[in-house]
């Protein structure tokens, strides 16, 4: 239609122009010219009224009886349906559904250690950097009451084994029946120390102190766990297959035992309008059961091996071969208190085994009694409030304009291992092992965010016993430091 009325106007602007320029024309000329704009212009006015006409309304047409509706999908999104939650923040990684009923997240430790002695013995162990956690983690909820977590380790030093893949740490499901009563299946850390039971991550030194090194680490069974007067009371009671003390495993493979392990741990003061009382707490755990096969060695906060049992071909005295063999109980009380910035954590164990000593075909048993006890405090200079679980920094170190210095920690400790006289001679070489280790340390933790943590260890050991050995003749000057992402 646009075109029509251009071309309309144009030819009378040409008419205009004709009439005005050509005056002075013949007569004749100007009628044919003009019969033919004429023409034309009739032609314009035509295509002119054709544009003009309504478009015909056409009928719409009737389906058959029979013939079936035709659906068509809406493109139109349900608003009604919310779509499910990606988060990312210092918790970790995940995905949520709308209904909250099903987690996903993921996460994740890398731990990079330093080890130095200054003035080293001949024969110790040598200066190094290691990576001594590297974690990742899957973890959530499935249907809202069955929560599960799988976690690798890919750090220095771990093995594979007929018995245990360390590269799984941990593989379980946690039924949240009610909160006085879960049950928990798959592999995790046996309900007994209290320092063990505290996550890597939030460790007060780099590395454990002597109880953890009498006590089960991760092991394969089905625990009953819960929460009891509001929280002043948990529990924990579970059947394992039964481990060497510090030890984990993934299958059974020396005997057919298992061991019962159980926990009890009381708050009485949780609820307590007095805060000074609230954070006391006390707890017996333990485990008995029947087990066979290799025994550990203990070591020092330096990582370093200052006891072993005999091993050998069992052909003498000298290469006795030493295993497990028979019943094996352990107990264990244990307190902590926090108020305020201060905390402090203490525990004793005991670990009473039956051991087999196979020398030139006679074997001879006896029951080794070892035990060890720590005490462990730490002071936030910053004023954070401290706690066993993970620490969050009153004002973290920012650099997007105000910020803080982060959480400064102080800590020391004082720990012993002590070893049965009776595993002396026969079971144990008294010029080499010693019977006694006594440690003390210091220690200084920096949190710039609750994701990130430095800390800086010195540590002291004393020994008595295994004079032959460099290391426990001369003691153990150790200092450890370590670098920490988790999340």
């Amino acid at each position: 239609m646009r075109n029509v009325f251009q071309r309309a106007s144009a030819l009378a602007i040409i008419l205009f122009a004709f009439n005005a320029t050509h005056a002075a024309d013949s007569q004749e000329d100007l009628l044919k010219r003009v019969e033919q704009l004429e023409k034309e212009l009739q032609l314009l006015k035509k295509e002119l009224q054709q544009v003009q006409k309504p478009a015909a309304v056409q009928s719409p047409k009737i389906q058959p009886a029979t013939a079936e509706p035709v659906v068509k999908e809406s493109t139109t999104p349900d608003k009604s349906q919310k779509p499910a939650l990606v988060f990312a923040g210092q918790d970790g990684f995940g995905i949520r559904s709308p209904d909250t009923n099903f987690l996903l997240r993921l996460r994740g430790t890398v731990q990079g250690d330093a080890r130095f002695y200054p003035e080293p013995a001949d024969g110790a162990a040598k200066e190094t950097f290691l990576l001594r956690r590297v974690r990742p983690a899957l973890e959530g909820t499935v249907f809202e009451k069955f929560d599960y977590r799988l976690m690798f380790d890919f750090g220095s030093g771990l093995t594979s084994s007929p018995g245990n893949v360390d590269f799984v740490q941990e593989a379980y499901v946690n039924a949240r029946l009610f909160p006085e009563f879960q049950i928990q299946a798959g592999k995790f850390k046996e309900p007994v120390g209290l320092e063990r039971l505290k996550s890597d991550t939030d460790m007060v030194f780099v590395e454990r102190n002597y109880p953890a090194q009498l006590v089960p680490n991760r092991d394969v069974g089905l625990q009953f766990q819960g929460d009891l007067l509001g929280g002043a009371l948990s529990y924990q009671a579970g059947i394992f297959n039964g481990v060497a003390d510090s030890g984990s495993d993934d299958i059974e493979t020396a005997d057919g035992d298992k061991d019962l392990a159980a926990r009890v741990f009381l708050r009485p003061f949780r609820l307590s309008e007095l805060e000074p009382l609230q954070g006391w707490g006390f707890g017996l755990a333990g485990t008995i059961g029947r087990q066979k096969g290799t025994l550990r060695s203990f070591v020092t906060p330096g990582q370093q091996k200052f006891f072993s049992y005999r091993t050998g071909a069992g052909t003498n005295a000298a290469s006795a071969n030493i295993t497990a063999d028979g019943e094996h109980w352990r107990l264990v009380p244990q307190l902590s208190y926090y108020w305020g910035p201060f905390g402090i954590l203490g525990e004793y164990a005991i670990s009473e085994q039956r051991l087999n000593r196979a020398a030139g075909g006679k074997p001879a048993f006896a029951q080794i009694q070892n035990n060890g006890w720590e005490v462990t405090g730490s002071y936030f200079l910053t004023g954070e409030k401290n706690s066993f679980g993970t620490i969050n920094p009153r004002r973290p170190v920012s650099f997007r304009g105000e910020g803080g210095w982060g959480a400064w920690e102080v800590a020391a400790q004082v720990g012993q291992l002590r070893i049965d006289r009776d595993a002396f001679p026969l079971f144990a070489n008294p010029d080499t092992s010693a019977r006694q280790a006594l440690s003390w340390g210091l220690g200084l933790n920096w949190y710039p965010n609750r994701n990130v943590k430095w800390m800086l260890d010195f540590e002291r050991t004393d020994f008595k016993g295994g004079e032959k050995s460099s290391i426990n003749d001369k003691g153990e000057n150790a200092v450890l430091t370590r670098v920490q992402l988790a999340f």
